[in-house]
């Protein structure tokens, strides 16, 4: 029968620390576990994780390739048959869809990235749009419908 105070962990499953440093007797004497010369075995040796020994760093040995412009919008795109879609299911109906309504009916995903609409698809429907940008085929799609376009600052 266990009782609590004859209970023990499991055999193997408990491995003794090693305790560097502490003299001959603890089976890491001498060098205490470091090799016998170089850097690290030196007081108080200290590498950065990305120290190659002096050898030439991966990040400067790899060719760098291509530029990317720190001025570069990326926009989240919205068809117009997506704004068809929100009208046919009577998600919009006053005909005036805006960041805001394109961000409450998840057409876009994110307040932080702007939105661009583009001219894929059919449109059926009067709509006043407001967005950050619009393609020329979705500005020509929505104004021949006799809708308004607005384009709006980010």
């Amino acid at each position: 029968m266990d009782i609590l105070s004859n209970l023990k962990p499991a055999k193997g499953s408990h491995k003794k620390k090693k305790r560097i440093g502490r003299g001959e007797g603890s089976g890491h004497g001498g060098t205490a576990t470091k090799g016998m010369n170089g850097q690290r075995s030196r007081s108080g040796a200290k590498f950065r994780a990305w120290f190659e020994g002096g050898q030439m760093p991966l990040q400067r040995r790899v060719p760098k390739r291509g530029f990317k412009s720190p001025f570069k919008v990326t926009y989240q795109v919205v068809n117009v048959d997506k704004l068809q879609k929100l009208v046919d299911d009577k998600k919009v109906t006053d005909g005036v869809i805006n960041f805001e309504t394109l961000l409450k009916h998840r057409a876009v995903s994110k307040s932080s990235v702007p939105c661009k609409i583009l001219g894929n698809g059919e449109l059926k429907t009067k709509l006043n749009v407001e967005a950050h940008a619009f393609s020329a085929s979705a500005k020509e799609k929505i104004e021949s419908l006799g809708g308004t376009i607005k384009e709006i600052k980010f």
